[in-house]
């Protein structure tokens, strides 16, 4: 039995369509097992008309610890934080913020949820040439986790060229120009290049469904990465799997970047592994549930 909670922490989620969000029963759970009274309250600005800055403004009013920050604003919500930390300065998108005697200060933890995920799920992979899909905050956290942990060269495709050529800039001006490119149009041809695929846009979403690449591009010695993890096993993933392809769920992630929100919000360390356990029973809850 955990000990009585002797901690009052305040948290939520700022996003658009987040509804099925797992987050609240993931930290909330988390803290009981520690015995920290949790709260974890859902900002969904798909049924709150408010802007950003003011939802921020009422979470900190009302007393939060910070808030986590999700599609489409990691990249959005720069203009509404009064200090850059850690690997959010060098990456550029937030998706954790901290009240601090007024201040908002913005972390990112899906760069390190990533790189964490990565190693403990993919190793031996054959990183030299990896093709990503997305730009956005996910997608620059994601492409600087992987040129960090020694990709050797990575292209970057999205649909928008004014996002895309800004990351691929700001990752060239960092990691050297021979380690970056902007995709070509025909990205069958790009993956025949490419050793791995990393999906992080938010194509695969249940909002968002399809594949961010043609099926027919995938080949045998090609790794597969989705950063989506609702549902669990996206089109691109299931579509891998059929082919015998080596992939990595975005379930992964998930569990490492709100562990280390967890302890941005609480200043305690999270058990990892149990936060995984429990993240795989609710998403088998939520499958049998479907199911039925």
């Amino acid at each position: 039995m955990p000990p009585a909670s002797t901690l009052l922490v305040r948290t939520g989620l700022i996003g658009a369509g987040i509804g099925g969000s797992f987050s609240p029963a993931l930290h909330e759970a988390e803290a009981a097992a520690q015995g920290v009274d949790l709260s974890y309250s859902l900002f969904d600005t798909d049924l709150d008309s408010r802007p950003l800055g003011e939802v921020l403004s009422a979470a900190s009013a009302a007393g939060f610890a910070g808030v986590n920050i999700t599609h489409p604003y990691k990249q959005a919500v720069l203009d509404e934080i009064d200090e850059l930390a850690g690997d959010a300065r060098a990456v550029g998108a937030v998706n954790t913020v901290r009240f601090e005697a007024g201040r908002r200060i913005g972390h990112n933890t899906d760069a390190s949820g990533y790189a964490e995920a990565f190693r403990r799920q993919m190793p031996g992979a054959d990183t030299a040439r990896v093709l990503q899909c997305g730009a956005g905050g996910a997608g620059s956290a994601v492409a600087h986790a992987q040129l960090e942990a020694g990709v050797g060269h990575l292209v970057l495709h999205d649909p928008d060229p004014v996002r895309r050529q800004a990351l691929v800039s700001d990752l060239r001006a960092r990691f050297g120009a021979h380690r970056v490119s902007e995709a070509g149009p025909d990205l069958v041809a790009e993956l025949a290049m490419s050793t791995g695929l990393v999906n992080a846009s938010p194509v695969g979403m249940l909002a968002h469904p399809g594949l961010p690449v043609p099926r027919e591009g995938l080949h045998t010695g090609l790794w597969v990465s989705d950063v989506v993890y609702m549902p669990v096993e996206t089109a691109l993933l299931r579509a891998a799997r059929d082919r015998g392809l080596p992939t990595l769920s975005g379930v992964h992630m998930c569990v490492h970047q709100a562990a280390a929100a967890f302890e941005i919000f609480t200043g305690r360390s999270p058990d990892v592994e149990r936060m995984s356990a429990r993240l795989g029973r609710l998403l088998g809850e939520r499958e049998d549930t479907a199911d039925a």
